[in-house]
C-alpha cells in the first residue's frame, strides 16, 4: 500500500465538530470568481478537501454529481449532506487520489495551504479533469500576509498548539471581539495602506460567529503555507484560459481549463 503523503490531523475534525459555517454563500462565490455557482449546473464535480461539507452543499444544490474527498472529516461532511443522493464521499489523501473517472470541474477551496506536497496535489487534480474541464483553486497568498506569517504563525507554533480546541475557541472569541475595535474605527477611514484593509471589509459583512471561525481556522491549522504569485501561476501554466486573481490582498483565486 502506498503511504499517504498527508497524515491525518485531528484538529480539522475537532474544528468542524465545534463550528459550522453559517452559510455566507457570497464568500464562496467570491472565492471562485469570475465563475459562479451556476457554472456547476448539471456538471460532474470533484471537490478536493471538503472539510465539514459546507461547500459541498452549495455545489450539490445545482451539480449533476459531486464526489467529495477529505482525509479527516468525511463523517461530518456526509452527515451534513445526507439528503443529497448524488453526492459520493471518499476518505483519502488528495495527493494519492486515483479515481477511474474524470470531471467537468475539479476544485480545491481553502485547503491547499494546509497540505503537504502542493505540487503533487495540483497535478493529481489536473489528472482528474476532462478535456475542457475547469480547475478552481483558492489559497492563501504570501503577498499581503506578512503579519500572519511573521507574528501569528510563530506564536501559534510556540504557544497555541498545547491548548485544547475548546480553549482555543474561547481565545478566538476574545481575539475576534477585540478586533472589532480597530476595524470599526480606524479601518473605517479611507486609508488603503493599512494592513489587511481590503480583508477587513469582509469582516464587517460577516456575523460574529463567522469571524470567530476565521480566527479559529488560522490558530487551529496544524500547518499553513503561503504561496507567491510565481508559484500559483506555475500551478496552471499548462492549462488554457488561465486566471490568477488576487482576493482582498491576502489570497489567490486560480483557474484554468484542461486543453482539449
Amino acid at each position: 500500500m502506498v503511504s499517504s503523503a498527508q497524515e491525518k490531523q485531528s484538529e480539522w475534525f475537532e474544528q468542524w465538530s465545534l463550528l459550522q459555517d453559517d452559510h455566507h454563500e457570497f464568500l464562496f462565490e467570491e472565492w471562485i470568481s469570475p465563475y459562479t455557482i451556476n457554472d456547476f449546473k448539471d456538471k460532474d464535480v470533484l471537490e478536493c478537501g471538503c472539510g465539514g461539507g459546507q461547500h459541498t452543499s452549495l455545489i450539490a444544490s445545482v451539480a449533476k454529481s459531486v464526489t467529495a474527498v477529505d482525509l479527516n472529516t468525511i463523517s461530518l461532511a456526509k452527515e451534513k449532506n445526507k439528503n443529497f443522493e448524488h453526492v459520493t464521499f471518499i476518505e483519502s489523501d488528495i495527493a494519492n487520489l486515483k479515481l477511474n473517472n474524470q470531471f467537468d470541474i475539479v476544485l480545491c477551496i481553502g485547503v491547499l495551504q494546509h497540505t503537504s506536497n502542493s505540487d503533487v496535489i495540483v497535478r493529481t487534480m489536473k489528472a482528474h479533469l476532462k478535456p475542457g474541464g475547469l480547475l478552481l483553486i483558492w489559497c492563501y497568498s504570501k503577498e499581503g500576509n506578512f503579519l500572519i506569517r511573521k507574528v501569528v504563525e510563530p506564536i501559534r507554533k510556540a504557544v497555541l498548539t498545547g491548548l485544547t480546541r475548546k480553549k482555543l475557541l474561547k481565545l478566538s472569541k476574545v481575539i475576534t471581539a477585540l478586533m472589532y475595535i480597530p476595524i470599526y474605527t480606524i479601518y473605517l477611514l479611507p486609508i488603503k495602506t493599512l494592513p489587511y484593509f481590503e480583508y477587513f471589509q469582509n469582516f464587517r459583512k460577516l456575523t460574529f460567529y463567522r469571524n470567530v471561525l476565521n480566527v479559529f481556522d488560522k490558530l487551529n491549522a496544524p500547518q499553513t503555507i503561503f504561496f507567491d504569485q510565481k508559484t500559483v501561476t506555475h500551478f496552471v501554466s499548462d492549462l488554457s484560459d488561465v486566471k490568477v486573481l488576487p482576493y482582498k490582498g491576502v489570497s489567490w483565486r486560480i483557474s484554468g481549463r484542461q486543453p482539449c
